[in-house]
């Protein structure tokens, strides 16, 4: 059924832009209340959501067969750089300062690396069925999951123990919001992108309860 579904390149079109408009009100929220309590938690978060929210508009371009190779290497990089800012969203939770200090230096590394080898490599056509389909080149993946998976296990880890400490349903639709949307980048990269953009909507709308 999910394959089906998404093979219809109008329904990808009004999920895409559906997810479009969540994230952008959801992105504005944030940013409202960011403003209001200057945390770095919100601030790391609220960027994280608008990185997304450029990534969606990429898949809604892609669905309507705007595609060049420039736009998915974009694409391909905000889906890593996504999964780091929700990362270092959470992490502004913790007080080691060396902890923090170290994830930042590997964050820095990292991106460098994969913004430079997504540049240099021909990426070919990744679009099939109107979706971001057709997984990168090796390095590339290599690369991504080099960021994606630490930054997913930082945040699952830190929003466990927030949970625990705070008992909170709106923090727990946050957390699992956070982590959804993180893992939908992350489902891409491991090839998995028949739940991309499912895995996109469930998270946004986590999200929406959390924080609305």
């Amino acid at each position: 059924m999910v394959l089906l579904f998404l093979k219809s390149q109008e329904a990808t079109e009004l999920t895409v832009a559906f997810t479009l408009l969540l994230t952008i009100v959801l992105a504005l929220v944030i940013t409202a209340r960011y403003m209001k309590k200057r945390t770095s938690s919100l601030l790391y978060w609220g960027l994280g959501i608008w990185v997304f929210a450029i990534g969606v508009l990429l898949e809604l371009a892609f669905a309507v067969g705007i595609y060049s190779g420039l736009l998915i290497k974009l694409y391909l990089i905000l889906v890593a750089i996504l999964v780091e800012l929700l990362a270092l969203g959470s992490i502004q939770l913790i007080k080691s300062v060396k902890l923090k200090r170290f994830y930042y230096v590997f964050v820095v590394i990292s991106t460098l690396l994969l913004i430079y080898f997504t540049a240099v490599t021909d990426m070919g056509n990744l679009i099939q069925y109107y979706v971001v389909w057709n997984p990168p080149p090796l390095s590339v993946i290599l690369l991504s999951s080099l960021i994606t998976f630490p930054a997913a296990i930082v945040i699952a880890g830190i929003a466990l123990k927030g949970f625990l400490q705070r008992r909170s349903y709106k923090l727990l639709s946050i957390i699992i919001g956070v982590i959804e949307v993180s893992i939908a980048g992350t489902l891409y990269i491991v090839a998995y992108p028949a739940f991309l953009y499912i895995a996109e909507v469930l998270g946004i709308l986590l999200l929406w309860y959390g924080f609305i």
